[in-house]
């Protein structure tokens, strides 16, 4: 019974990591990505290896135009599957968004698009940059031998694969976001060792699972925190944000996009986005919490751009029997504080991540646009025109500060009163 189909409860639970394409070590992480791709897709990597390059010097468009059209069958297994996917993924950000948000363009061209069209519908990813590509499928240590990576030494030995304009606060932007996927690990297991617990009744089970969950997740705010550390907000803001935002709820694109040879009409996806990350999802599955309607549809439509064994091994928790009527029904002050420190952990995790975007986009936003006033006539026609069309937006489309506050208000309002 393939992850992602149509089992029923019985099946999917208890569960099990490796069913739902899941790592012990990893994670929801790609625990081995490659690095390179066959040899027949050498065109494809070498444009993917020099797009910071390409896109600063305005050729990616013309050196797509020239890129063979290859076939996709020569792809085998998952790993290659998924390299092709964020390297496609990359070169269509680039693509689409190398001349900003006033040029671009309506039709992504076809030696593109049918590959892309077809490792996405093998792998049940949408064609687009997702989380999946650029934080889970992109990273490699420098030394292979070396360390495995962990929030200790979080950029000695880590790198990423591809990459986009943003040098090194794009790397520290990727790398930092995969550091708080890895300090999940532990809060991930948790979740499994808890529904097993739930299922038996065992409550002393149930109690240590959630001490670890609560752990796993503040130190998953510890690694967000390093964001300040490696990643200049002006540049993210003015370089960064565009080449992660989608064709769907964006003015600059309000048409979406023709892939050539795959559809007559025009398609919108969302661009990526924190919200893609399977790691909250399940956590918010166990514990119960109850997100308002406009923010819920947001997050639901979110679970289509994750790889679909993730997706399932979401929605199996969410069939589990419910952890706060097991932690209510016992009515144990312990398992009840337990309960509640994961809660609260979770919306000091929330809160950090209103205080990174308020940094990351509004003030950062406030200030380019000061500081083009400041410039105003003497800039000259050539200076770059600032990104409007996502300004009060996240690049998933959401209204971001309205959409942070109301899940980390909802996510509070789990915790179970004394």
């Amino acid at each position: 019974m393939e992850p992602g189909g149509d089992g029923t409860e019985e099946t999917l639970l208890p569960l099990e990591l490796s069913r739902f394409q899941l790592s012990e070590e990893f994670g929801f992480l790609l625990p081995h990505p490659l690095t390179e791709l066959p040899a027949p897709y050498a065109p494809w990597m070498e444009i993917a290896q020099d797009l910071p390059q390409l896109i600063a010097s305005r050729r990616l468009r013309s050196r797509v135009q020239q890129m063979p059209q290859l076939s996709t069958r020569q792809l085998r297994g998952h790993e290659e599957l998924h390299l092709a996917h964020l390297v496609l993924s990359f070169i269509t950000m680039g693509y689409l968004w190398q001349e900003g948000e006033e040029g671009t363009v309506k039709v992504l061209p076809r030696n593109l698009a049918v590959p892309f069209w077809e490792v996405s519908q093998t792998l049940g990813l949408p064609p687009i940059l997702s989380h999946a590509d650029f934080v889970l499928a992109n990273w490699r240590r420098k030394n292979p031998s070396g360390p495995a990576p962990s929030a200790g030494c979080a950029h000695r030995n880590l790198d990423t694969i591809i990459s986009l304009p943003g040098g090194e606060s794009l790397r520290g932007f990727i790398l930092v976001t995969f550091l708080v996927e890895k300090a999940a690990v532990p809060g991930i297991k948790a979740i499994v060792q808890a529904v097993h617990a739930i299922l038996q009744q065992d409550e002393e089970s149930l109690h240590k699972a959630l001490q670890q969950l609560a752990e796993a997740i503040g130190d998953m705010s510890q690694a967000l925190k390093r964001m300040h550390d490696h990643v200049d907000p002006a540049v993210f803001y003015a370089v960064i944000r565009i080449f992660l935002s989608g064709w769907k709820d964006n003015p600059a694109m309000p048409e979406g996009l023709i892939y050539e040879g795959v559809a007559e009409e025009p398609l919108g996806y969302s661009g990526g986005s924190a919200a893609q990350s399977s790691v909250l999802h399940a956590f918010d599955e166990l514990l119960g919490i109850r997100h308002s309607q406009h923010s819920s549809a947001f997050l639901q439509r979110m679970r289509d751009y994750m790889p679909p064994a993730h997706r399932a091994f979401v929605e199996a928790i969410h069939r589990a029997p419910s952890l706060r009527h097991l932690v209510l029904s016992s009515g144990s002050p312990r398992l009840r504080a337990a309960f509640n420190r994961c809660v609260s952990a979770l919306v000091d995790f929330r809160s950090c991540h209103i205080i990174i975007v308020t940094k990351y986009v509004t003030v950062a936003a406030a200030k380019a646009k000061a500081r083009q006033a400041e410039l105003g006539d003497r800039a000259g026609p050539s200076t770059a025109k600032l990104p409007s069309a996502l300004e009060a937006k996240g690049t998933g489309g959401s209204h971001i500060s309205i959409f942070l506050k109301s899940i980390r208000d909802s996510t509070r309002a789990g915790l179970i009163p004394a």
